[in-house]
C-alpha cells in the first residue's frame, strides 16, 4: 500500500515496483540489527521453563559466566536461587537466578563453557513475535533476519527489511539509489502494550542506538541537496528522530526511550516504509504521528477490506510525506 500523506490519496502495488516510487538518488536508511537466538527452553524447579535473553550481546565472546537479564516464564518458578538448565543434542548450558525484577525479569548468571555466540547458536530458538502462535522453525532463521542484517544482539527483527532480496537491492542499486545503514538494537519493548504510565511519562522502554559519523553525514547531505529519505522501518526511524533531537542529525550512541506519537515534529525522513502494526502499539502511534492519525485509520480500513496482510510476516505499506518529485509525477497504481 502506498499512502501519500499529505495529499490524502491511498494506492496499492507490489512491493517490487517500489523503485518506480522513489526519485531518483534517493537515501533508504536501514536498520542492519541482526535476531540473535535469544530464547531458551529448558527446565527450572523440576518444570518446563523458558528464559529471553534481554540483551545478548556478549564482550569479550569468551567462555565464562555472564549475568544478564532475562525475560522468564513461568516467572514464578524462577525464584532466587533457582537453577535453569537447557539441554541439547549432548551440549547444556546452566544458569542461576541472581535478583528478582519486576515482570517477570529475573537477572540470570550463565555458565558458558563455549564461545556465548557460539551456545546460543546451537542451543537457543529465533524470539518470534508473542502473536506467532508456533514454535520457531528452521525457515524463521533465514525468514526473520533481514538480508543486510549486520549487528547481533537484537531480540526482534526490523520487520519492514524483510521483504528486501538481495536481487531487489542490487536493482535499486543499479538505477541510482543509495543506502545507509545504522544501528538500533531491537528490544522485547517494541511488543509491550502501551501502559498508562507509558503516555503520562511520555518515555518508551530503552533500546541501543549507533549512528555513526559517515551516516549521519551522508544523510544530512541528502536532506540539504533536497533528496527523499525513506526510512525502512519504524526502529531505523526512532534512531533518525532521536539522533536530530538537537537538530541536524548527529553521530550519536547511546540507550534512546524516545516516544514518538501523533504531534511529533519529524526532521528526518521524508518516507517511511513499514508493515501494518497491532492497534494500541507504540508502533501504530509512531506510523499514525508520521501518516496523522485520521488518515492512517482509513488506510487500515481499507488494508483490512482489502485482504493486506498484517504484522510481521504481512505486508508493507510506504508512507510517503509532502510534494516532491515522486507526487508530481502522479503515476497510477500498479
Amino acid at each position: 500500500m502506498i499512502v501519500y500523506a499529505d495529499l490524502g490519496r491511498i494506492e496499492t502495488g507490489v512491493f517490487a515496483s517500489l523503485s518506480s516510487r522513489l526519485p531518483e538518488r534517493s537515501l533508504l536508511v536501514f536498520n542492519d540489527a541482526r535476531v540473535t537466538p535469544a530464547r531458551l527452553l529448558g527446565s527450572v524447579g523440576g518444570a518446563k521453563g523458558e528464559v529471553l535473553i534481554l540483551e545478548p550481546v556478549f564482550s569479550p565472546d569468551e567462555p565464562g559466566c555472564f549475568a544478564l537479564w532475562c525475560l522468564a516464564r513461568p516467572a514464578r518458578k524462577f525464584s532466587l536461587g533457582e537453577r535453569f538448565l537447557v539441554e541439547k543434542d549432548g551440549r547444556e548450558l546452566k544458569a542461576e537466578v541472581l535478583e528478582l525484577g519486576e515482570g517477570g525479569k529475573r537477572l540470570l548468571s550463565f555458565d558458558f563453557t563455549e564461545k556465548p555466540s557460539a551456545s546460543l547458536a546451537l542451543l537457543g530458538h529465533i524470539p518470534l513475535p508473542p502473536y506467532i502462535r508456533r514454535p520457531d522453525d528452521q525457515a524463521d532463521l533465514d525468514r526473520y533476519q533481514t538480508v543486510y542484517a549486520g549487528r547481533e544482539g537484537a531480540v526482534a527483527s526490523p520487520t519492514a527489511g524483510l521483504h528486501f532480496t538481495e536481487s531487489h537491492l542490487r536493482e535499486l542499486r543499479e538505477l541510482g539509489q543509495e543506502f545507509v545503514k545504522i544501528h538500533l538494537r531491537v528490544g522485547a519493548g517494541t511488543f509491550q502494550p502501551l501502559t498508562e504510565e507509558s503516555l503520562a511519562r511520555g518515555k518508551l522502554h530503552e533500546e541501543r542506538v549507533e549512528i555513526d559519523g559517515e551516516a549521519a553525514e551522508r544523510i544530512n547531505r541528502a536532506l540539504s541537496d533536497g533528496r527523499l529519505v525513506l526510512s525502512v522501518g519504524t526502529t531505523t526511524l526512532r534512531a533518525l528522530e532521536w539522533g536530530a533531537e538537537g537538530g541536524a542529525l548527529e553521530a550519536k550512541s547511546g540507550y534512546t526511550d524516545i516516544f514518538i506519537r501523533p504531534g511529533h515534529v519529524f526532521r528526518t525522513a521524508g518516507a517511511l516504509l513499514t508493515n501494518f502494526h497491532l492497534p494500541c502499539s507504540s508502533l501504530f502511534m509512531l506510523t499514525s504521528a508520521f501518516a496523522g492519525l485520521s488518515f492512517l485509520k482509513e488506510a487500515y480500513r481499507r488494508a483490512v477490506e482489502e485482504g493486506f496482510r498484517f504484522y510481521s510476516y504481512g505486508d508493507a505499506m510506504l508512507i510517503i510525506r509532502g510534494e516532491g518529485e515522486m507526487l508530481k509525477e502522479g503515476r497510477a497504481s500498479e
